[in-house]
C-alpha cells in the first residue's frame, strides 16, 4: 500500500480538518495487519485530549491514560520518543496503566510523536488487540509515514489559526491608526501646529491620565463632533465619485 500517495490523495481532495484527521487515524489503524484501533492527542489548555480516533475503544484507552496520568501516550508528549509495547502483559513501566489495558483488550501498542520544528505537538497511539509482537517492522514503517503527514496536518492548521489571529490584531492595529489620524487631524486645526506636536499633545494626555491612545483620540472625537469615531477605511466612494458624468 502506497500510504504516503493515499495521504496525499486526502488532502487534494480538501475536506475539512476534522474529517481529515479522522481519515489518518483510520488509514494509521488499516496499514497494520491485523488492523488496530488508533487515536491521535494532542494537548489544550496543558491537558491531553484526544482529538479523533478510528473507533471509541481507542479514545476509551487513550482516557484511561489521562485519568491515570501515565502510559505510553503520555511519555510520548513528554519525550518526543517513539514507544513500543511489544506485550502489554508483561510489561511494567505503568502499572496502573497495564492492568487497564488488559482490561479493555490491548495486546500491544505504538505510539508514535507528532513532531513539527522541533516541537511535539501530539501523539499518534495504534492499540493492537489480536496478539503480542503483532506489529512487524513493515507496519512500523507504515504507521509512522501518517504520523509524519498527521504531523504536518496539524501544523498547517496551528498556523492557519495563528495566521488567522494575527490578521485579527492587524486589522484592530489599522483601526485604532484610523481614529488615531482624525484626532491629529483635529488637534492640528485647534492648535495650528503639525502633525509632530500633535501627536506629542495627544500622547502626553494618554501617558497623564493612564489610558490607551486610541482611546483618547475617540473621546477627542466624541467631543467635537458628538459622535463616536468610525474607522474610515471601511468608507466606499459612490458610484459617480471616479470624476463627472460624460454627457
Amino acid at each position: 500500500m502506497d500510504v504516503l500517495g493515499s495521504v496525499h490523495s486526502l488532502l487534494l481532495s480538501g475536506p475539512g480538518l476534522e474529517d481529515l484527521l479522522v481519515k489518518l487515524a483510520g488509514m494509521a489503524a488499516k496499514v497494520v495487519d491485523p488492523p488496530a484501533s488508533c487515536g491521535m492527542t494532542t494537548r489544550y489548555d496543558g491537558e491531553p485530549r484526544t482529538i479523533v480516533t478510528s473507533d471509541p475503544r481507542a479514545a476509551l484507552i487513550d482516557e484511561q491514560q489521562y485519568i491515570l496520568g501515565e502510559g505510553p501516550c503520555l511519555d510520548v508528549l513528554e519525550n518526543g520518543e517513539v514507544v513500543d509495547v511489544a506485550d502489554q502483559a508483561s510489561e511494567y513501566r505503568w502499572r496502573r496503566y497495564r492492568d487497564s489495558a488488559l482490561e479493555l483488550g490491548v495486546t500491544a501498542s505504538l505510539s508514535f510523536p507528532l513532531i513539527v520544528d522541533d516541537q511535539i505537538i501530539g501523539a499518534l497511539n495504534l492499540y493492537g488487540y489480536d496478539r503480542p509482537n503483532s506489529f512487524s517492522e513493515a507496519d512500523r514503517e507504515r504507521a509512522a509515514a501518517v504520523a509524519d503527514q498527521a504531523a504536518t496536518t496539524l501544523a498547517f492548521a496551528a498556523r492557519a489559526v495563528q495566521q488567522s489571529q494575527l490578521g485579527e490584531q492587524l486589522e484592530r492595529a489599522l483601526a485604532s491608526r484610523s481614529v488615531i489620524d482624525q484626532a491629529l487631524g483635529v488637534l492640528m486645526g485647534q492648535q495650528k501646529c503639525d502633525a509632530r506636536t500633535a501627536f506629542e499633545l495627544l500622547r502626553r494626555h494618554s501617558q497623564n491620565t493612564n489610558r490607551k491612545l486610541r482611546d483618547v483620540a475617540a473621546d477627542l472625537i466624541t467631543k467635537l463632533t458628538g459622535q463616536a469615531p468610525v474607522d474610515t477605511r471601511t468608507f466606499e466612494p459612490d458610484g459617480d465619485s471616479d470624476g463627472p458624468e460624460s454627457g
